[in-house]
């Protein structure tokens, strides 16, 4: 009896049989769409590395939010861009920084029904572009900057925000912030720890819509783009320390290492599309190079498909509006 050729393009014939075997769901609600507010301006500006992408000023931020919101978008991530900065990033602190003020106005508005989060860094505070406070030698110095973190940390919780996501990738940072939210009756809030964030070269245009001030590198506390088991050691201490979600940055050019993670993960898991990938995209589609709305939904499932449960993009809304058609 002659065995019959197996034929897997049979459940590729349709729409609805393709959508039917989907293995992978992207939904508007997996998405977090990042936000700029910048102190100081009075109409946005726009981030000319990033088409469509502007830094707003508190009004515009506010009705850029409640769009989003309408849009079925699951969360919003905020940075602030400060007028002045100073070597200790005080305007991170400062209950009236533009980050605080910001936090404080959207929560006002959109209460619970999104999930407001916010940037736990020094980098876009400090005059000297680093993720920390500086040593006598000019180096990042761990502790005094978790020092300057744990107060971040309750500002913005007092602000209102629901999730703080340290970014600095500082040794210990989670454990001191959860100590100190905790200390400040902030059980609730969350901690989103950027567990492997990598020295990469796709963070080019958010210095542009954070106007960083950064001389040289991070390598020396950012991951190295060579290591994968790093990731895996940094994990561990994330999750001992009471990480609440995870986070790999960026995400195409890491895929094997957001899978590794997710494969060991007991929390959620995101992922951070950044502004270089969304300005390759944005570059190509210019260019007729390929289709933008298809390349935006690939890369997205593809980001899904690897693991992240929570991806973060600035393609957010857009991707929201391709979804629900």
């Amino acid at each position: 009896m002659r065995t019959p050729f197996e034929r897997p393009r049979r459940l590729r014939t349709t729409p609805a049989l393709r959508r039917l075997v989907s293995e992978t769901a992207l939904r508007p609600s997996d998405l977090v769409l990042p936000l700029f507010v910048r102190e100081g301006i009075s109409d946005p500006v726009p981030v000319s590395s990033m088409p469509g992408v502007v830094q707003h000023t508190q009004d515009t931020l506010r009705r850029a939010a409640e769009e989003a919101v309408r849009a079925g978008v699951g969360g919003l991530m905020l940075f602030g861009v400060p007028e002045r900065r100073d070597p200790h990033g005080s305007g991170a602190t400062h209950p009236r920084g533009v980050l605080n003020r910001a936090l404080e106005a959207l929560r006002a508005d959109l209460g619970d029904s999104t999930v407001i989060m916010a940037d736990l860094c020094l980098d876009e505070f400090t005059d000297h572009g680093h993720c920390g406070v500086l040593d006598a030698a000019g180096r990042v110095d761990n502790d005094a900057t978790l020092e300057v973190y744990a107060e971040m940390a309750v500002a913005q919780a007092r602000a209102g925000a629901h999730v703080v996501a340290p970014s600095g990738m500082m040794d210990g940072q989670v454990r001191v912030i959860r100590d100190a939210l905790d200390r400040a009756r902030y059980q609730d809030v969350a901690i989103l720890a950027y567990t492997a964030k990598y020295a990469s070269a796709c963070y080019g245009p958010f210095r542009e819509a954070v106007a960083s001030t950064l001389q040289g590198d991070r390598a020396t506390y950012q991951q190295d783009p060579a290591n994968a088991t790093e990731a895996l050691r940094e994990l561990r201490l994330d999750l001992e320390e009471g990480a609440d979600l995870v986070m790999v940055k960026p995400a195409l050019p890491y895929l094997d290492v957001l899978h590794q993670v997710a494969a060991v993960a007991d929390v959620p898991v995101a992922a951070y599309q950044v502004s270089g990938e969304y300005s390759m995209i944005e570059a190509a589609a210019e260019h007729g190079w390929l289709d933008r709305d298809r390349m935006v939904l690939e890369t997205l499932t593809a980001i899904r498909r690897a693991g992240a449960q929570v991806v973060l993009t600035y393609y957010a809304q857009h991707a929201a509006r391709l979804l629900t058609g």
